[in-house]
C-alpha cells in the first residue's frame, strides 16, 4: 500500500470515528434530555403527592378539633345534667316548703307548741336537703329589684328608695348560680 491509500484510510477513519463521536455525544445529550423530563415528571408527581398530603393533614386536624369540640360538649351536657337533673323534683319540694312555711305561720304565737317544732324540724330538713344539692334562697327583702332574680307582683309608695324589694310573697331559689325560680315581690315606687 503507499502512503497515499494509508492516508486516505486514515481520513476515512478518522471521519468514521468522528461521526461515531458525534453519535455518541447526540445518544448521551438525547438521554440527558429523557432523564430531565423524567425528573421533572417525579417532581410533578411529588408536588402532587405532596399537596394530597397537606390535604389529608388538615383535613386530620379538623377532624380532631371535630372530635374535641364534640367530646367537650359531652361533657358539658353531662355535667349539666348532673347539676340540673334534679330541677323539676327540686320545684316540686319548693311547693312543700312554701306550705310548711304557710303552716308556721299560719300558728302565729303558737309556733312554739310540739306541732310547731315539728313542722320546724321538717322544714330544716328539706332547706338542709336542699343545700347540699345547691339550692340556695334568693335574699330579697330590702335588696335591689333585679329583674333576674325577682318577679315584681305589686309596686307600692313606701319610705324607701325607688325599686327596692320592700315585701317578699313566694320565696326564689337558685341551683348552682342558675335561677331556679325567681321571688315574687312587692316593690317601691
Amino acid at each position: 500500500m503507499t502512503q497515499e491509500n494509508i492516508n486516505e484510510e486514515m481520513e476515512v477513519s478518522v471521519e468514521e470515528m468522528d461521526a461515531d463521536s458525534n453519535l455518541e455525544a447526540v445518544q448521551e445529550e438525547m438521554k440527558e434530555q429523557q432523564e430531565a423530563a423524567d425528573t421533572e415528571d417525579i417532581i410533578t408527581m411529588f408536588k402532587e403527592k405532596e399537596l394530597e398530603v397537606i390535604d389529608f393533614q388538615n383535613r386530620l386536624q379538623r377532624l380532631q378539633a371535630d372530635f374535641a369540640n364534640y367530646k367537650k360538649r359531652v361533657e358539658k351536657e353531662k355535667s349539666e345534667i348532673y347539676l340540673y337533673g334534679t330541677e323539676k323534683m327540686a320545684l316540686d319540694l319548693l311547693n312543700i316548703i312554701d306550705g310548711l312555711e304557710r303552716a308556721l305561720d299560719s300558728q302565729g304565737e303558737d309556733v312554739n307548741n310540739s306541732f310547731g317544732e315539728g313542722i320546724k324540724l321538717i322544714l330544716k330538713q328539706f332547706i338542709d336537703i336542699l343545700d347540699k344539692h345547691g339550692i340556695k334562697e334568693i335574699d330579697s327583702l330590702n335588696k335591689p329589684f333585679d329583674l333576674n332574680l325577682h318577679h315584681a307582683v305589686m309596686k307600692e309608695d313606701a319610705d324607701v328608695d325607688s325599686n327596692i324589694v320592700i315585701e317578699v310573697y313566694q320565696k326564689g331559689y337558685t341551683i348552682h348560680n342558675k335561677v331556679l325560680r325567681p321571688a315574687m315581690v312587692k316593690v317601691s315606687a
